[in-house]
This record gives structure tokens, C-alpha cells and sequence, in this order.
């Protein structure tokens, strides 16, 4: 990702409008608090994690997933809140009160924590998705990302993925703080989900890149719902050629 100071200097011959245009890490929010809303990247990969986080061991109705959505994570301070790109919750009502869409997640009312939380890096939150304080702070602050993932929320499962070098790691709680987890074939192994995340490369929504993907314990993608659909109609159509042919053996023209 480049990182240029705006306006840009003009050259000869002129730089390319990707290493010109300012992007939303650029250019300052109207609201200081802010840093930027996501950008496309965040909202795709957002969308292909959550279409595919079906953990079998979990009926349907018991799996929740949002990205972007306030999560309110401290009674004492009830403003206080972290928006993660992606989070994951099993054990939990899909819909709030088992009838509407929520609009936050307040953990003091839903009593469950996030089983699994992906944070895509971006320039403006990758000291605080890192845990990474800024020198010379106010002693009463919020805690950064990690800190409430760590050790309030203690989420057992954090990812970060930086999509400008292609770097995905993974992390669990052990004896309260996070240990990395070493990748098996570029993903992690989640048990008690029985779901591995892992990288990707491949075609989603007509881009085609590295992603995050769920996948099974034998590693085969959890497809999506076009996927999916793409493969019921294939195994129908082999199911109607496999029986084209046995009436063929049979002397009959289907």
C-alpha cells in the first residue's frame, strides 16, 4: 500500500493514479474520532467470512457473526466500545431477543463473549489492532484492541491479516495472555468450532486475490452461497447423466 504525502509533487512522465489518489488513511476525517470508514477490501472480506462460518457442531439459529458493528465491552464505562472487522459468536440467539437484527453487541446483555475475532489491518489501526500504545497518553483511556480481546472480552481465538504484504497470523489464550499460533499449510486449526481459517487465493465477487476462508476439517472451502448453489446443479446434472446412461445400457433412449 503506498504512503505519500498529499498533494503530491507532479514528475515527468507522471506517476500512476494508484501512487497519487489519496486514499481514506490520507486524508482527515470531518469527525476526529473517526479515522475512516472501511474500505472495499474490509467490506468484501468481511462478507465471504461471514457466509462462510458455519460451524457443524452449532445449529444455525446459534451462530452469530457481524463486521464493523459496536461492541460494547465495559459496565463502568458504557461509551466505551471496539468495532472489529469481523467477529464470530456460537452459543447465542442469530437475531437479538430471537426476533431482531441487533445493532450493537453489548457483552454485559449478551453474557457471551466473541469466540473468534479477525481485524484487518489498515494504517490508521494497526498500532491498536497490535496492542501498541502511543507514548505520552492520559492514564485513564480506553484499552487498545488486544488488550480487550485479551484480557476482558478473552477471546479465545484473534487473527490480523495484513493484505499489503499477504501476512496472516493467529493467535489463542494461553494461561490468560495470547501465544502465536504456527500455521499448517498457511492456516489454523480451530477445535471446538471444528473450522479452519486459512488463506486463499482465488476469485471473490470478480476479484481475484488472497482471502480469508473458512474450510473443514478435511480443508475443503466452506462454500458460499452461489458456490454452493454452482454445486448442487452440477451434481444434478451428473446425477441425470448417470442415469442417461444406465437406460443407454438398457437399450433405451432417454
Amino acid at each position: 500500500m503506498f504512503r505519500l504525502k498529499y498533494p503530491v509533487e507532479q514528475s515527468n512522465p507522471p506517476l500512476s493514479a494508484r501512487e497519487t489518489l489519496p486514499t481514506m488513511y490520507d486524508l482527515p476525517s470531518e469527525n476526529p474520532e473517526e479515522p475512516g470508514l472501511p474500505d472495499e477490501f474490509h467490506d468484501l472480506q468481511s462478507q465471504l467470512l461471514s457466509f462462510c462460518f458455519c460451524p457443524p457442531n452449532y445449529p444455525p439459529e446459534q451462530i452469530f457473526s457481524a463486521s464493523n458493528l459496536n461492541l460494547y465491552y465495559d459496565v463502568h464505562h458504557q461509551n466505551w466500545y471496539k468495532r472489529p472487522d469481523w467477529f464470530g459468536v456460537v452459543g447465542v440467539s442469530r437475531l437479538y431477543d430471537k426476533k431482531d437484527l441487533r445493532l450493537s453487541y453489548v457483552i454485559w446483555q449478551e453474557g457471551v463473549s466473541p469466540f473468534v475475532v479477525v481485524e484487518l489491518l489498515s494504517p490508521s489501526t494497526e498500532k491498536e489492532d497490535l496492542g501498541t500504545r502511543e507514548a505520552n497518553q492520559p492514564p485513564i483511556q480506553p484499552p487498545t484492541k488486544w488488550e480487550v480481546y485479551e484480557q476482558v472480552l478473552r477471546v479465545p481465538y484473534y487473527v490480523v491479516f495484513d493484505r499489503s504484504i499477504d501476512r496472516f497470523q493467529g493467535f489463542t489464550l494461553i494461561s490468560g495472555r495470547y501465544q502465536e499460533i504456527e500455521l499448517t499449510e498457511a492456516r489454523i486449526w480451530i477445535p471446538l468450532l471444528e473450522l479452519g481459517l486459512g488463506l486463499w487465493q482465488g476469485m471473490y465477487r470478480g476479484i481475484d486475490r488472497l482471502w480469508l476462508r473458512w474450510s473443514d476439517a478435511q480443508g475443503n472451502l466452506i462454500p458460499t452461497e452461489a458456490e454452493g448453489g454452482l454445486q448442487q446443479a452440477q451434481q444434478a446434472e451428473q446425477r441425470a447423466e448417470y442415469l442417461a446412461q444406465r437406460l443407454r445400457e438398457f437399450g433405451i433412449q432417454p
